[in-house]
C-alpha cells in the first residue's frame, strides 16, 4: 500500500485503542493519513495506546459502538472517507461468560457502524475486521478458504460469523452501485470490505483486495479456489 494514496486521506479506526488498533493507527499516522479513533477506553494497563503515545497523533473520540447515536456522531465528525472497523469483543473466554455482551458489541455494534457510514455520503469504502473463527471448525490442520461454509461453535465464533452475513447483506443492499463485498486475508484477521463509491475487485481467487476511486484493485496469483493450498502463494498470508 503506497504513501501516496494514504497521505491526506481521512480515516476512521473503531477500536484504536486495543492492540491492533493501536498499531493501526500509529502506521495509517506514517503514511499520512488523517486518522480518527473511536473506542472504549485501553483494556489493558499498561497497554500499547498508552505506552506509544497513540491520542498524542489522532482524533481520540471515546464511546461504545453499542451506542449508535455516539457511533453516528463521530462518523459524522470525522467525516472519513475510509471506514476501517476494528472495535468487538475479542476473546472466546469471555464470549462464554458475557454471551449477550458479546453478540451486542459484535453483531449489533458493526450493524450500528454500517448504519452510521450508510448516513455519511463521503465515505468510499468501509472495512470490517473479523476473525478465521468464523469459519466452521473442521478440526484440520491447515487454515480456511473464502468458500468454506460460515459456523461458530461458541458465542464469540458465532457473532463474528453473524457479521459477515451482516456485511454482505448491508453491500448487497445499500452500497451504491450495489455490489459483492471483496475480501482481503491478514493472517488472522478476515477484514471484509465493502465500497460505497466506485469499483471493486472483481470476484476472483481466494485473496481479492478491495478497491477505492483512485486505488487499483489487486489480487493473489491464484485464480481459482482450488489452487488455495499448502505451499501455494495463497497460502503464505
Amino acid at each position: 500500500m503506497s504513501a501516496a494514496f494514504w497521505a491526506g486521506k481521512r480515516v476512521l479506526v473503531t477500536g484504536h485503542t486495543g492492540f491492533k488498533g493501536s498499531w493501526l493507527a500509529l502506521w495509517l499516522r506514517r503514511l499520512g493519513a488523517e486518522v480518527t479513533g473511536f473506542a472504549l477506553a485501553p483494556p489493558t494497563t499498561p497497554s500499547l495506546f498508552e505506552l506509544a503515545g497513540v491520542a498524542q497523533d489522532v482524533t481520540d473520540l471515546r464511546g461504545d459502538v453499542r451506542d449508535a447515536d455516539a457511533l453516528l456522531k463521530a462518523v459524522r465528525e470525522a467525516q472519513p472517507q475510509i471506514v476501517l472497523h476494528l472495535a468487538a469483543q475479542p476473546l472466546v473466554s469471555e464470549g462464554y461468560s458475557d454471551p449477550a455482551g458479546t453478540y451486542a458489541s459484535n453483531v449489533m455494534g458493526t450493524l450500528h457502524l454500517l448504519e452510521a457510514v450508510r448516513q455519511v455520503p463521503g465515505v468510499q469504502a468501509c472495512v470490517v475486521v473479523t476473525t478465521d473463527k468464523v469459519y466452521a471448525n473442521q478440526e484440520w490442520a491447515w487454515g480456511y478458504r473464502e468458500h468454506e461454509p460460515l459456523g461458530g461453535h461458541d458465542p464469540y465464533s458465532s457473532s463474528k460469523a453473524c457479521c459477515e452475513l451482516l456485511a454482505q447483506s448491508w453491500a448487497a443492499s445499500f452500497s451504491r452501485p450495489p455490489a459483492t463485498p471483496s475480501t482481503a486475508w491478514r493472517w488472522p484477521l478476515h477484514a471484509r470490505a465493502m465500497c460505497w463509491a466506485g469499483a471493486i475487485s472483481p470476484p476472483i481467487g481466494c485473496c481479492r483486495i478491495f478497491s477505492v476511486p483512485g486505488m487499483p484493485a489487486s489480487r493473489c496469483r491464484c485464480a481459482t479456489p482450488k489452487q488455495y493450498a499448502p505451499g501455494s502463494t495463497c497460502w503464505s498470508r
